[in-house]
């Protein structure tokens, strides 16, 4: 039943009761017309979470490795003036380590490492992972823990012993449940290991997981797996800089630089034979890319906000010409043009606003299911539900204005002769 609108003036709480009574009688397009608006806010604000989730865990991965830390790794080879890739110098060693731990005041302890692939073998069980020499510092550096046993000595560090350290995705591959991993006896490529420890679990960092290694003395890595392949001393991977805190980490690159650059003799222009891979500039760099990456797709998602836009557009001229007659019979019985413009502008922000709420809801949902099964952190920033709804009233009030000034503008004897 049509409600005579007899005064110039008319309430908001009146104008949104007719706009809902014209949505509610209309339910079926007025779902349609929501669609694209709930598609969009739902794609926005998953996509949003999942990029800030992934970089949440993707930041406590790296700063599980230590933000006060800085790698050190081998440089490039070069032949004819061409690079071998990263890594095929073999121009670091265990002196240098060694020395940058004595003269690099920033530096609070340094361990170094020497990793290549191989077989692990206990009995008919083998598998294949990354064997690590390494010095005793490199648990404290890397914050590792032991389950069980021991981490090898210094005495078995200076005799080169054959003794090893299982990582504990190694000790579950080579041990059964129950079985006692420490004091056994593994072979390393051919030769015979005891068993002295199993650490506990790290987890995965960057994709690589840091219970898949074992450990075995510096020494006994370079001389029976590796073997000495360095003019001078012991050749190594790398090593790690551990520093006070991470406001030291910069001074400790300068420090490193130049130590390197001396003990190797480079001078400027030639480059350097070794990476220093800060950790904080690894966060900041991937938490940027990762950023950008989310805004990009968020965009991409807000382009079905457009759709959902001139969808409502559409509906509303629609039902601005299914409409005529009533509209007619409206401004006859007294409505005023800027009530009937209010009306329909009405409709159109409220069908915007409900699509943007449910849209929400529906992006949440989906946002804590993508969580739960990829296991990343559920994170839901405010300012990403306030600019869904924000955009989505946007949306509904730019759509409804031609619609609303159409029906706003209708001659009221020319629509009543509308059949």
């Amino acid at each position: 039943m049509l409600k005579p609108l007899q005064t110039t003036q008319v309430s908001w709480l009146e104008v949104a009761t007719m706009a809902l009574e014209a949505l509610w009688s209309n339910r079926l397009r007025t779902a349609l017309t929501m669609l694209g608006v709930i598609i969009g806010i739902a794609s926005v604000i998953m996509v949003t979470s999942v990029g800030q989730g992934v970089q949440r865990a993707t930041e406590q991965q790296i700063q599980a490795l230590g933000t006060n830390v800085l790698l050190v790794l081998q440089g490039a080879a070069r032949s004819g003036g061409i690079s071998q890739g990263a890594g095929s110098a073999s121009t670091l060693t265990w002196e240098d380590a060694e020395a940058i731990a004595q003269q690099a005041p920033a530096a609070e302890d340094v361990t170094a490492f020497l990793q290549r692939l191989g077989q692990v073998v206990s009995g008919d069980r083998n598998t294949s992972t990354s064997i690590l020499g390494t010095d005793l510092n490199y648990p404290a550096v890397k914050e590792l823990k032991l389950k069980e046993g021991q981490f090898f000595s210094d005495t078995d560090l200076n005799n080169a012993s054959a003794v090893v350290v299982l990582g504990s995705r190694v000790r579950d591959d080579l041990f059964a449940p129950g079985e006692t991993a420490v004091g056994a006896n593994v072979r390393i490529q051919n030769g015979r290991y005891t068993v002295l420890g199993v650490m506990e679990s790290k987890g995965s960092v960057g994709g690589m997981d840091q219970d898949d290694r074992v450990y075995i003395p510096l020494t006994t890595m370079s001389a029976r797996i590796v073997g000495n392949n360095s003019l001078s001393g012991t050749a190594i991977s790398g090593f790690w800089l551990k520093a006070a805190d991470q406001n030291q980490l910069e001074a400790a690159q300068f420090q490193v630089t130049n130590l390197l650059r001396i003990r190797h003799n480079i001078y400027p222009p030639d480059p350097d034979d070794f990476r220093i891979s800060n950790q904080v500039d690894v966060i900041n760099t991937f938490s940027g890319v990762v950023s950008l990456f989310t805004v990009l797709v968020g965009a991409i998602a807000g382009i079905s906000l457009v759709v959902g836009g001139i969808g409502i557009a559409n509906i509303m001229l629609v039902s601005v010409v299914e409409r005529t007659r009533e509209i007619g019979i409206r401004k006859a019985i007294g409505a005023t043009n800027q009530a009937i413009l209010s009306q329909f502008l009405t409709e159109a922000i409220v069908v915007s606003l409900v699509g943007g709420a449910i849209g929400v809801a529906i992006g949440i949902g989906l946002a804590l299911a993508a969580a739960l099964l990829f296991k990343f952190p559920f994170v839901i920033s405010l300012w990403a539900i306030a600019a869904g709804l924000t955009l989505a009233f946007t949306v509904g009030l730019i759509a409804g204005v031609i619609p609303a000034r159409n029906a706003a503008r209708l001659d009221p004897i020319a629509a009543l002769r509308t059949d």
